[in-house]
């Protein structure tokens, strides 16, 4: 009887993980076409709207540093650099400390326009988090930290 009930555990634990992949699929498109469709709306690309997210987030870094965070060749950092600087929302500034090296800026007020795309989406989410235990978006939590170190080592992967 314990291998009959071992096998049932085995062939529930591989239809969630075949759902979650599936899931996990649907989640990733809908994500890049909710990034894409903020980013058109000012005149952007999602990978340069992305980088003004961690930018916002981690504060100024250098070339070097968004290459390491995004997974970019070098060289392509630099043009995506150019084409936000262009489009005025960023700037580079001279490091606090080693002025051989350049800081990339964010403009804060230009960013501001990008703010009220994502109002309506965070009111979304609360409401969304309001069916879930605090346990619950706990393992959300833990598992969401997980997958996004995964897909940073995948990034890097892909990058060599």
């Amino acid at each position: 009887m314990a291998k009959a009930e071992e096998k049932r555990d085995e062939a529930a634990r591989s239809e969630t993980l075949r759902q979650l992949m599936e899931v996990g699929r649907v989640h990733s498109g809908v994500t890049v076409m909710f990034h894409s469709a903020v980013a058109a709306k000012q005149g952007l690309n999602a990978t340069e709207e992305k980088t003004l997210d961690l930018l916002q987030r981690h504060g100024p870094l250098t070339a070097k540093d968004l290459a390491e965070l995004t997974g970019l060749a070098p060289a392509s950092v630099t043009g995506l650099l150019d084409r936000l600087e262009t489009k005025g929302f960023v700037h580079r500034a001279k490091h606090p400390t080693d002025k051989r090296r350049v800081l990339v800026e964010l403009d804060r007020d230009k960013l501001d326009e990008l703010a009220v795309f994502f109002e309506d989406w965070a009111g979304d989410i609360v409401e969304a988090c309001e069916e879930f235990s605090a346990d619950e978006l706990r393992t959300v939590i833990r598992f969401l930290s997980v997958m996004s170190e995964r897909q940073r080592a995948a990034v890097a992967r892909l990058a060599d």
